[in-house]
């Protein structure tokens, strides 16, 4: 998998932000996502509502993808909270890239509060056919990484007696 995605670090991470805040604020480093495979490339969604494009920060370093953002409440000096819900402040999250992605290729767009990257599989990494050739035919190995599978298929020839 090129995507490393540890559930146990994730909800150690949840577990101490309710511990710490009492579950009744979001720490402003919670950064929801969902990650997917789609043909030959990964998609990562990130939810960042209301963070300035400008503020974000993307950095690729021994396979490891830092996604760094920062939201600023915009209230003037003086403003009395009634209610403060929303979090402010930098978030920051990592996700271990593999080495079957293309890091040269890595995309990203940010719209409507979500920051879509696209990280392309390697060339090196996607399934092909490799043909045997063995004495009057030949017969074609399909190594199909994604599920696991072999299949094979031979083709005689036929020659003169």
């Amino acid at each position: 998998m090129a995507l490393t995605f540890d559930p146990f670090r994730e909800m150690d991470r949840m577990a101490a932000r309710l511990l710490t805040s009492g579950g009744t604020q979001r720490s402003a480093s919670w950064m929801p996502m969902d990650l997917y495979r789609s043909d030959d490339h990964y998609v990562v969604n990130v939810d960042l509502p209301g963070v300035d494009p400008g503020s974000i920060d993307l950095d690729v370093d021994a396979n490891t993808l830092t996604i760094q953002a920062e939201r600023t409440i915009g209230a003037s000096e003086g403003t009395q909270w009634l209610a403060q819900e929303r979090p402010a402040g930098r978030y920051i999250r990592q996700l271990g890239l593999g080495s079957d992605v293309d890091l040269e290729k890595i995309q990203a767009t940010y719209e409507h509060g979500v920051l879509m990257l696209t990280i392309p599989v390697a060339e090196r990494a996607k399934p092909r056919k490799i043909t045997i050739e063995q004495g009057s035919g030949q017969t074609a190995i399909d190594a199909d990484s994604q599920e696991g599978r072999f299949s094979s298929s031979t083709s005689e020839s036929s020659s003169p007696a």
